[in-house]
């Protein structure tokens, strides 16, 4: 049986940012399937929810590996297949599979929360995008776009709203909660993000998340995110297939550089391997997840079996967001799992 991990380090790193002007954190350890140290920080308390931001991103594409994996989605073929509405303007040729990747030719499409959370205004959206690259000749960031299609995509072949799709398939099976279109009345105790927002969270946040905006509107306590990427290292019962999440979680399919970070993209079908978005998890080449804005980030090293979440709130520079984060993620990497 192996011993309890030692999170001093982490602990005191946390208390560190907080004496230095952080309002609130929260971190979260797992190993073994289960989360065996959690602890928050500042003003935040253990029931408190953070706005996860871009860190949605993987729950989402985990559910559309749900559908590859039933054989409802073949990521070779054209979006537009499943969604003829969506080949309009010159789409027709975009794979799913350059969607999962972002190298689809359309970050800058926008989607406003309530259009997108409206599945007939959605569809009109979808339908009216046109390409800024052609699709499969780079990679850009995505921050909202693509994953409004993959939306779509688990509503025409999974039969339900997206939203109820993740918490069916995906987050009740891993003993989670919904964290994706929570109503307005129901945002209590949810740490907001702090700053200037993010190309693709330039609404009212309670919009965002009410809408459950599939590119960054998950709210979860760190513990339910580091629960989560638990689940793709033991994949409990079985939940996706094997070769599917074994695909999704080892296999880089996008080393194209990132314009942002100047490194590859070292993008598989829904998350990030070692270098990939800078340093967040650099001192691992193996280590897989997504940071979000704020300096939120989950992340899961297949090495130690840990996974890790670190969220943040009240700092409003997004360089110390940035920063912090790669901080208590390295101290996290060092762990003896």
């Amino acid at each position: 049986m192996r011993g309890e991990i030692d999170v001093s380090r982490l602990r005191d790193g946390a208390r560190r940012e907080i004496e230095e002007g952080l309002r609130a954190c929260q971190l979260a350890v797992g190993r073994d399937g289960e989360i065996v140290w959690t602890e928050s920080f500042g003003s935040a308390d253990p029931e408190t929810r953070f706005g996860v931001a871009s860190a949605t991103k993987p729950i989402v594409a985990s559910a559309v590996w749900l559908l590859i994996g039933d054989g409802l989605l073949d990521i070779g073929r054209s979006v537009a297949d499943y969604v003829p509405e969506f080949g309009a303007n010159g789409k027709q040729a975009v794979t799913v599979e350059q969607v999962l990747l972002m190298t689809c030719g359309f970050p800058g499409a926008e989607m406003g929360p309530a259009e997108g959370a409206d599945a007939a205004r959605r569809i009109a959206r979808l339908a009216a995008w046109k390409l800024e690259y052609e699709p499969g000749t780079k990679y850009v960031y995505h921050g909202g776009s693509a994953h409004w299609v993959l939306a779509e995509l688990i509503e025409r072949l999974g039969g339900l709203d997206f939203r109820d799709f993740v918490e069916q398939r995906v987050t009740q099976p891993l003993g989670l909660p919904r964290v994706l279109g929570i109503p307005r009345a129901e945002q209590t105790n949810i740490a907001q993000l702090a700053g200037p927002p993010s190309r693709d969270l330039q609404f009212d946040y309670a919009d965002v998340i009410q809408a459950g905006m599939p590119g960054g509107g998950a709210v979860m306590t760190a513990a339910q995110l580091a629960r989560f990427y638990q689940g793709l290292l033991h994949n409990p019962g079985g939940l996706w297939k094997s070769e599917v999440l074994e695909d999704a979680t080892t296999k880089i399919r996008c080393t194209l550089p990132d314009p942002l970070m100047n490194l590859p993209a070292n993008r598989t079908l829904g998350v990030v391997i070692g270098a990939g978005f800078g340093t967040t998890w650099g001192k691992s080449p193996t280590a897989f997840g997504w940071p979000g804005a704020g300096g939120q980030i989950g992340f899961a090293e297949p090495a130690t079996g840990i996974s890790f979440s670190f969220l943040q709130s009240g700092d409003p520079d997004q360089t110390s967001q940035f920063t912090r984060a790669i901080r208590l993620s390295n101290l996290a990497l060092e762990l003896d799992g």
